[in-house]
């Protein structure tokens, strides 16, 4: 599917306002000469009630509404394409003014509604088997961007309620760790979701854990690991060869000293490159005593990949039973989506809609 890309020039974008907290709304009203209880009418209207336009908020005088179009945008995003699997997961293809794209995925259970938003358009750091990491790098989302995600999941549930947020789409959110921050606290002060139901994955970006770990935010840190030695991470994972296993442990028990928080750990398994039986052991030995939980995720094919595969459900079954034989809780990611490429490590916007040559990992660090 081709989809156009909207040349708009940065002149022509007005500033968004989600993303703005409440205070910020405040001010953004004072200079508009309006009075404080306005800037809290408009953040109810974009976090609680979900506007995407100024004509919506029909308790606004008509004058102030003109006034705030002049000025702002809403900053909602268009819903570009949308799929639902045969599970019920629903895939948005989501299209910002400045014509990037990203993916989203609105998980539905029958206890819960979960939605997986990205943190980059694109990702730098370049698993092997990903197939986000074919697209390279555009560039981070905003603050908005990200809680947009959450508004436009909220309306696609199909209770009209979401409950869960896990960071674990498109890019490594540690890499945009600043706009993170903020919108996981928009996420529980102004949408009102709690901060023990956000999580955030990441490929083991070490200062990104260790800062997290100071924030003061009861949120779960899910540890994108894959494999349980250095050599054999390093060639999945290019991220590795910056910050090894030993380093990344380290940060890890450092969060969890300091939250008090469980750490999930998240291993992707590929038939005979990762999952044999010495695998697990040492997966076992790494975990014990700090890990509590792992997740294993037999790999999701992707176009991109010809040369991986998953593991079947016998080696899967062996690969559990060694790791929980260290005292480990082990579960296997029921995964949703598959049929419509919205599973772990599936998503993927085709490279020629980027418009952006791809940057490196090393590029961003340097």
């Amino acid at each position: 599917m081709e989809l156009p890309v909207l040349g708009l020039d940065k002149a022509e974008l007005k500033e968004p306002l989600v993303g703005k907290s409440r205070a910020e709304l405040e001010v953004a009203l004072a200079e508009l000469k309006q009075p404080a209880y306005r800037g809290r009418q408009i953040a109810q209207w974009l976090y609680a009630r979900g506007a995407r336009s100024f004509a919506d908020m029909t308790d606004q005088p008509a004058a102030l509404r003109e006034r705030l179009a002049e000025r702002f945008e809403v900053g909602r995003s268009e819903i570009a394409a949308r799929q639902v699997s045969r599970d019920g997961t629903t895939k948005l293809l989501l299209r910002y003014p400045d014509g990037k794209e990203i993916e989203t995925v609105v998980l539905p259970y029958p206890d819960r509604t979960s939605v997986c938003i990205s943190s980059q358009v694109g990702c730098a750091v370049g698993c092997v088997f990903c197939a986000t990491a074919t697209m390279g790098f555009a560039r981070n989302l905003s603050v908005g961007e990200l809680v947009d995600q959450v508004l436009t999941a909220r309306e696609q549930s199909p209770t009209g309620k979401l409950t869960h947020v896990v960071v674990m789409g498109m890019g490594e959110p540690m890499l945009n760790y600043e706009n993170l921050v903020r919108a996981l606290k928009l996420m529980h002060e102004e949408i009102g979701l709690s901060y023990r139901h956000l999580t955030v994955s990441t490929a083991g970006h070490v200062p990104g854990i260790r800062k997290l770990a100071e924030e003061g935010l009861p949120v779960t840190l899910a540890l994108s690991l894959h494999a349980p030695n250095d050599e054999l991470r390093a060639s999945l994972i290019p991220l590795s060869k910056k910050w090894g296993v030993q380093a990344v442990m380290e940060a890890v028990r450092e969060y969890l000293d300091k939250t008090g928080r469980r750490v999930t750990l998240e291993y992707l398994l590929l038939a005979r490159v990762n999952d044999e039986e010495e695998h697990a052991r040492q997966l076992g030995e790494l975990c014990r005593g700090m890990i509590s939980h792992v997740n294993l995720i037999p790999w999701n094919p992707a176009d991109s990949f010809t040369h991986f595969e998953a593991p079947g459900q016998k080696r899967v079954r062996r690969f559990r039973q060694i790791v929980e034989e260290y005292g480990i809780s082990v579960t296997q990611r029921m995964e949703r989506g598959q049929d419509i490429a919205a599973a772990c490590g599936q998503l993927a916007v085709k490279a020629g809609e980027i418009a952006v040559a791809p940057r490196s990992f090393a590029d961003l660090e340097a």
